[in-house]
């Protein structure tokens, strides 16, 4: 089963990603074109630490605003070479629901000090090398899998830090490679299915479907999930500045 390592990761041979790269995703919540979301990868310094900055932004568009607001913000810090988060933000308001959490890693003491702001609540987890934040997971992904060694029905595991949950066992289930009719044209895709916590948010434990595009970028193409009420569906809508050439089948 392929397993991420607890020792420091080397430096990643050739990045899946580099700085400048956008993407946009168009969410559907049942009939409704619900939001937009987007992610910027940008490089930046923590400290004297060389990073990489990721921005995750999400809106609710047009009658689903009405409904539902939903106004999100991520952002994470992540190392350029090992891929660990250094910092975590997430400033959310979803229908009401509001959060302001940041989350600092000090792999020198083995702590993450976890802050939430509304609360004036602060908290430390202890943490080994292996640890991942919501969005530095992405990117981590993204540099570390090697898709001939993807078996079906095998899953990548890591830890995952966002929440004052506390440290998450986070597994993705790879289901082999499918093709997707997109806006792009076809994209042969690898799917995987995250393990998620049912009862909250979503149906049950394999709600959640991903697929990525199976080249050198490893990009989102669709994400698509059950929920305790109804369903929702993101695509790639647009992108910019990937790294590798986006693959697509010609027909």
């Amino acid at each position: 089963m392929a397993q991420f390592r607890s020792e420091p990761v080397a430096v990643f041979k050739e990045s899946s990603f580099k700085p400048g790269e956008w993407l946009k995703f168009r969410v559907h919540y049942g009939i409704f074109n619900a939001s937009y979301a987007t992610l910027h990868l940008t490089s930046d310094t923590l400290g004297t630490t060389p990073v990489y900055h990721v921005v995750g932004t999400g809106k609710t568009t047009g009658l689903a605003s009405i409904f539902f607001k939903v106004d999100d913000r991520y952002e994470s810090y992540f190392g350029r070479t090992d891929g660990r988060p250094y910092r975590f933000i997430r400033k959310i308001n979803e229908g009401g629901y509001t959060r302001d959490v940041e989350i600092n890693f000090d792999y020198t003491q083995k702590k993450a000090f976890y802050h939430d702001k509304k609360k004036d609540e602060k908290m430390q987890f202890d943490i080994g090398y292996s640890i991942q934040d919501l969005i530095s997971a992405f990117y981590f992904l993204r540099n570390t899998y090697e898709v001939s060694d993807l078996v079906i029905g095998q899953s990548l595991k890591l830890k995952m830090l966002f929440d004052d949950d506390g440290i998450l066992n986070f597994r993705l289930k790879f289901l082999g490679v499918e093709t997707l009719k997109t806006k792009f044209g076809k994209v042969e895709c690898l799917k995987f299915r995250p393990i998620v916590q049912s009862g909250r948010v979503f149906k049950e434990e394999e709600s959640l479907s991903l697929w990525v595009s199976n080249d050198k970028n490893k990009i989102p193409i669709r994400i698509q999930a059950d929920l305790m009420v109804g369903s929702i569906k993101a695509d790639l809508e647009a992108y910019n500045s990937l790294k590798h050439q986006f693959k697509m089948i010609i027909d």
